[in-house]
């Protein structure tokens, strides 16, 4: 069993890269290629694969954190595809920032490129808007069964939306026209997860924190 299993994700890895390689392949077309069109590392384009990086490397986190602390299925298979989901799309935005030959850190503030770059720095990790603290990430680490799936869903809410936020933005200022249209996926999906981690919340007594 255990033997399949790993030959199950293997194959999923696979399938993830391939689809991975196509869509950096319609970035350099509809970008223009390396040499022409391509954003320039101040634009909203470059500034939200940065940003929505490291705020998806945080709920990849968080995701296997929570697998290890329940048994719940419904709670395990919605942090599994949300860690797949999350660092498939984090391996696209930093490969357009390589295809585009910019850099994957900047000086400037994050969320600069929504023009939020003035707003209070984050505190203790909590980087961008939705983002959890060091301090809740390690107290999601302690917790077990139904304890960890309520702040796990209540956490993955906050993040949702403070990345539909983020995805909105580049829908509306983004140039790029794959990047436009992931982030308007990004949007649509976490919305439906949004929804589907309120009724999960619910069916545990409890609701999300915002």
């Amino acid at each position: 069993m255990r033997r399949q299993h790993v030959g199950w994700t293997a194959g999923a890895a696979a399938a993830v890269l391939v689809a991975a390689g196509a869509i950096t392949y319609a970035v350099a077309e509809d970008s223009g290629g390396p040499d022409t069109g391509t954003p320039a590392a101040d634009s909203a384009d470059a500034g939200f694969a940065r940003d929505m990086a490291v705020h998806h490397q945080q709920a990849v986190e968080m995701s296997y954190i929570v697998r290890d602390r329940t048994k719940n299925e419904e709670v395990r298979r919605l942090a599994y595809d949300i860690a797949q989901t999350q660092a498939n799309q984090r391996g696209m935005l930093l490969g357009w920032l390589d295809l585009w030959g910019l850099p994957k850190v900047s000086a400037d503030p994050p969320m600069t490129w929504m023009g939020m770059g003035d707003m209070p720095a984050g505190e203790d990790g909590a980087l961008m808007p939705g983002m959890a603290t060091n301090a809740e990430m390690k107290k999601l680490g302690t917790l077990n069964g139904k304890q960890a799936e309520v702040f796990f869903l209540q956490l993955m809410t906050d993040h949702h939306k403070g990345g539909v936020h983020m995805a909105q933005g580049c829908a509306a200022k983004c140039t790029v026209g794959v990047e436009k249209r992931l982030a308007q996926g990004m949007v649509e999906a976490q919305r439906s997860e949004i929804e589907l981690m309120a009724g999960m919340l619910k069916e545990r007594g409890a609701q999300p924190r915002s």
